[in-house]
């Protein structure tokens, strides 16, 4: 048995879908069931999932939070309503694959005590909207943040760390699934990576305002100060969160240099400028798209930054 729990906030387009998903998957309907946490929308998303519970389609429990709560919270309080000894994290903008709990079942009985993540790829009918101002989430391999679009964990590991830290992620989206992971492995928990199990994420096309937003969420580094395994493993010299980060601190540091010594300032940037140059082409994005890459850059470090100062961490 297993209980698929969503959190979900102002999608009810895309969390109808990803309930038609659910609905359609190969996995007997009795072996399932489905809580879905509403998190204070305040769009049709209320409507959408009493139409659901009408359908009479799935198991289906909904949870109505009248203020909101964050992700963490509102995962949280699923997990804790579901009842199964297996919990399925999948987010509202996701779309599962039909074998997608069949496959991760499996895996998780072949591995009872493991963390399974699952494989997660771009809408194929949304790749038409990749670009420099869409995001999406495509994880081939064991990731590191463990993502809880597409993760399965049995009760008893939630149970013992705690479930999610709703105290220091209260209010906010980004983090609390790799803190909620890495606490799970110092206590032993292993992880195991299913390609069968798949899942589709959207590709959100969010503007350029929406993606500053995102690579402003602090909480989204809090995770790497406190699991010092996990900053050793991916961060650049222990500090920089990424690469991109420290040819960025290169290309700014002859600022604090005299003026006579700022030629050095066309070396030190090099690597910068070509980073910036090949996610121009990778992303089909015209030149003038660089100074945003620039701001979003420097964004997300101070948002690291940040979440460096909460951990008790020097971060960039």
């Amino acid at each position: 048995m297993v209980s698929v729990v969503v959190s979900t906030r102002n999608r009810a387009g895309q969390l109808t879908e990803m309930l038609d998903a659910i609905a359609n998957q190969t996995l007997g309907r009795e072996m399932f069931d489905v809580t879905v946490v509403d998190d204070g929308s305040t769009d049709a998303t209320p409507e959408a999932l009493a139409a659901e519970e009408t359908r009479s389609r799935l198991n289906l429990s909904v949870v109505r939070r009248e203020r909101s709560g964050g992700a963490a919270v509102g995962r949280e309080e699923g997990w804790r309503t579901s009842k199964a000894p297996l919990i399925a994290f999948t987010d509202d903008d996701c779309v599962p694959d039909p074998e997608w709990l069949e496959a991760g079942l499996a895996a998780s009985r072949r591995h009872p005590r493991a963390i399974i993540q699952g494989r997660t790829a771009p809408r194929p009918d949304e790749l038409h909207r990749l670009g420099p101002f869409s995001r999406t989430i495509d994880v081939a391999a064991l990731d590191h943040a463990f993502q809880t679009t597409n993760i399965f964990y049995p009760r008893e590991v939630l149970e013992s760390v705690g479930g999610f830290d709703t105290v220091a992620y209260e209010g906010a989206v980004g983090g609390e699934d790799t803190d909620l992971a890495w606490r799970a492995i110092e206590q032993g928990a292993e992880t195991v990576f299913e390609p069968s199990a798949l899942v589709y994420h959207a590709v959100n096309v969010l503007g350029a305002r929406g993606l500053l937003r995102v690579a402003a969420r602090s909480t989204a580094a809090l995770p790497y100060a406190r699991h010092s395994t996990i900053r050793d493993r991916d961060f650049v010299f222990g500090v920089f969160r990424k690469r991109t980060h420290l040819w960025l601190a290169m290309a700014l540091l002859p600022l604090l240099l005299p003026r006579r010594l700022r030629l050095i300032a066309v070396l030190t940037a090099v690597p910068y400028v070509r980073a910036l140059r090949a996610r121009a082409i990778a992303e089909c994005a015209h030149t003038v798209v660089v100074p945003f890459y620039v701001l979003h850059d420097l964004v997300e470090v101070v948002a690291t930054v940040k979440g460096g100062l909460r951990g008790g961490r020097l971060m960039l």
